[in-house]
């Protein structure tokens, strides 16, 4: 499988000086090109690939810019998108392309330097901004202006980094992105603690995987991988103990989600421990979470609206039954 990833986003997707990829968007498994870490957009590879092919390592993954994303889904240059993606309504019925579910709850906001002194996005007017050219920030950033009839100077850039480089070398006043981009921007720039995220957030960005319209059965994989690292989360299954869960599950949705009973794998076309492989050689959706972008990571972000619908949160997975 070959999976459509950022072209350096820490946390998300991001290639260490080896080459070596991680993130929340490699965690979805497929045959690889470059060697593999962990990352959010990663670990969705990952985990596909560990459903499909009953091995994590089987992704070849294509690193690929903002503009270059929804092309090279379309022409079949990649089988799967995992890239910070925002799930539109013109992305996901006007492009020929279908959103799978979501991975990370974000919203747009705006980093800027301390002594700057500002404590509201409201202050910007007149303000220089950096943008990422080719995303959803573009149009909210516009929009948000609008609605608060302020001014601004859009700068943008091809890559997330060349912004925060031109950020933090003057040429912009702010620089604007998902929130989760911001954190990890940050943690790049030379001095860190001088830069501030503003409180406000300005938009609603559910991200996720993406597939080509016309293959359902592909569809269904991808979407049912999310859940089920949600639905392991959920029933207290994680890397370390599905064995243990496996061999004695508590639970009907348990035996059924570990393949322990039933024929649910069928469904989907696929072995039957399909959920098992992800659990095992992946994780469950909060240690894919933590790992990658929260309390294991460097960025430290909180679950917040991440957290599962039961913990104060809006994760939610229909049960495998």
């Amino acid at each position: 499988m070959q999976c459509g990833i950022s072209d350096g986003l820490l946390g998300f997707s991001y290639a260490d000086a080896d080459g070596k990829f991680s993130g929340i968007d490699v965690d979805v498994d497929v045959d690889v090109d470059v060697d593999v870490d962990v990352d959010v957009d990663v670990d969705v590879c990952r985990s596909v690939a560990a459903a499909v092919f009953g091995d994590d390592t089987k992704v070849k993954y294509t690193p690929l810019t903002a503009k270059e994303r929804f092309t090279a889904l379309q022409s079949g240059e990649v089988d799967l998108l995992s890239r910070n993606t925002t799930w539109t309504s013109s992305r996901d019925a006007g492009m020929g392309m279908a959103f799978t579910g979501v991975t990370y709850y974000d919203g747009i906001g705006f980093l800027t330097h301390d002594k700057a002194g500002l404590k509201s996005a409201k202050e910007l007017d007149g303000a220089t901004v950096c943008i990422q050219a080719g995303t959803d920030t573009e149009l909210n950033v516009a929009d948000y202006f609008k609605a608060n009839n302020m001014k601004y100077t859009p700068v943008t850039f091809d890559r997330s980094d060349e912004s925060a480089k031109a950020l933090e070398s003057g040429r912009c006043d702010t620089l604007a992105s998902d929130q989760s981009q911001l954190y990890a921007l940050r943690i790049k720039l030379s001095n860190p603690a001088e830069w501030i995220v503003l409180p406000e957030v300005i938009s609603k960005e559910p991200l996720g995987p993406v597939v080509r319209r016309g293959d359902d059965e592909w569809f269904s994989i991808v979407r049912w991988t999310l859940f089920a690292m949600l639905n392991a989360e959920e029933m207290g299954i994680n890397s370390q103990n599905v064995d243990e869960k496996a061999a004695n599950p508590a639970t009907p949705d348990m035996a059924h989600l570990l393949g322990k009973e039933g024929d649910y794998g069928k469904d989907l076309k696929l072995d039957n421990k399909w959920a098992y492989n992800i659990i095992k050689q992946v994780g469950n959706y909060s240690e894919i979470f933590e790992r990658n972008v929260g309390s294991e990571s460097p960025l430290k972000i909180k679950r917040g609206q991440n957290n599962l619908w039961n913990n104060g949160g809006i994760q939610y997975a229909p049960p495998v039954r």
